[in-house]
């Protein structure tokens, strides 16, 4: 609910759509820290692009999700030690590793994807679905228009 008795940034500021953005992304953070694991987004990105696109390297884990091939590592060896993904190395060049997401990974991304749900309706609230569809639409494609970002 909001505060009606909160001050207000100075107009030039509120009309900015950047300084909108953060705090939408300030307040889907803060929401998603109180319904997701201490690692759940990095989790979520990671076994969602598996589930998507099928087993990848690390390499490319990272590449498409803008993510440090450190910061996957970590990840990765996070979800291997929970049997909720597999590490092989690649039979075609043995430098690689190729990661597949397990039974115990998709139960684990369904329990993530409904808390991003709960987050998404939460964030969202005050606009009607049609509203939902064109923000979403129109963030896609402001972002369509530049250079991607990491995840």
């Amino acid at each position: 609910m909001p505060d009606d008795d909160a001050p207000l940034p100075p107009t030039r500021l509120r009309d900015l759509a950047q300084w909108q953005v953060s705090k939408v992304s300030t307040l889907g953070a803060r929401l998603t820290a109180t319904r997701m694991p201490l690692h759940g987004r990095a989790d979520f990105a990671i076994l969602a692009a598996l589930d998507e696109y099928g087993a990848l390297s690390q390499a490319e884990l990272g590449r498409r999700l803008g993510l440090d091939r450190n910061d996957v590592n970590g990840v990765i060896n996070r979800l291997a030690s929970a049997h909720q993904v597999v590490r092989k190395t690649d039979p075609t060049d043995r430098r690689r590793n190729i990661i597949t997401l397990t039974a115990a990974g998709a139960v684990y991304l369904a329990e993530l994807e409904a808390h991003a749900d709960d987050v998404q309706h939460e964030l969202l609230h005050a606009l009607d679905d049609d509203e939902q569809r064109q923000l979403r639409d129109l963030l896609a494609k402001l972002l369509a228009g530049h250079t991607p970002q990491p995840a």
